[in-house]
């Protein structure tokens, strides 16, 4: 495993990131961008190989010089679970999200959401999964959804907050057979049943997730540009006076995410920023 790693003025890292997360193929396993100073942006990639890694830092120094990326070999071990491992419980409104390591000191009250260190996205550590509970726990305000979509599931917390806080029924979906596994192993772990299932497909036009429709909620935790290509699907999808709660955008891209949604009948109710990272809330009209 390698690590690619850049320190430089936002546009820069964003430019760099963006680059990263949407050549395809891209040589980079994950690709990540914070904010690391009031005045400097931080980017952190991943690569399986040296020639990958190489090839990340090559795309670096093409679309932004100025950021000189530096690459290192990590030693041949599991870096996304060990850098999980031990994280302390996250808090976001009623809910509380742990491993069991810590779920033991949880408060009284909470919503307890058990999610081990592993490879899916979706710990409540990032902006983004923080956000979408933040959100969700606006949501809430207007009461209990019912039918629940979760687009880009990853472990599954979105989605399994929901079926805790009484929605019958989630469906998730990945593009990521592992993300699959994982965010079904933690339906289990969390004691919900056959209410939240998540299947291996792409957008919202399989047979499964429109046979469900119309969902209350829907959840979309990715990036930017597939919100806006996902709009028109997940407004069909939506049923009236719904919700949708989507993120995995930086905060300079919403003019365009937000757009997409409004521009289709649907309010821009709440927003929440956390780390870079921006959260909105919609609703349909009912």
């Amino acid at each position: 495993m390698y690590q690619i790693t850049a320190r430089g003025p936002r546009r820069s890292i964003e430019t760099a990131w963006d680059t990263l997360a949407w050549i395809d193929p891209s040589p980079a396993s994950a690709v990540d961008a914070k904010e690391d100073t009031r005045l400097t942006w931080r980017l952190a990639a991943y690569a399986d190989t040296k020639t990958e890694a190489e090839a990340c830092v090559a795309l670096i120094n093409q679309v932004a010089p100025e950021l000189n990326p530096v690459l290192e070999a990590l030693p041949d071990r599991n870096w996304v679970t060990l850098s999980l491992e031990g994280l302390p419980p996250v808090h976001a409104g009623r809910f509380i999200v742990a491993g069991s390591h810590a779920l033991t000191t949880t408060s009284p009250g909470k919503t307890a959401i058990l999610i081990e260190a592993g490879p899916a996205f979706g710990t409540g550590h990032h902006g983004t999964t923080l956000g979408c509970l933040l959100g969700y726990e606006y949501v809430l305000r207007s009461g209990v959804p019912s039918q629940v979509l979760d687009v880009g599931t990853g472990s599954g917390v979105l989605a399994i907050a929901a079926i805790k806080t009484g929605a019958k029924r989630a469906i998730g979906t990945e593009i990521d057979a592992d993300s699959v596994r994982v965010a079904n192993e933690n339906a289990v772990k969390n004691d919900i049943g056959t209410r939240f299932k998540t299947y291996l497909t792409r957008g919202a036009g399989s047979h499964i997730i429109q046979s469900a429709a119309p969902y209350d909620l829907i959840f979309a935790n990715i990036l930017a540009r597939p919100l806006i290509g996902l709009a028109p699907s997940l407004n069909q999808v939506l049923a009236k006076g719904g919700h949708v709660v989507l993120s995995g955008l930086l905060t300079h891209q919403e003019p365009l995410v937000r757009a997409a949604y409004t521009g289709r009948g649907l309010s821009l109710i709440k927003r929440i920023r956390r780390d870079g990272w921006s959260t909105l809330v919609l609703r349909k009209a009912a």
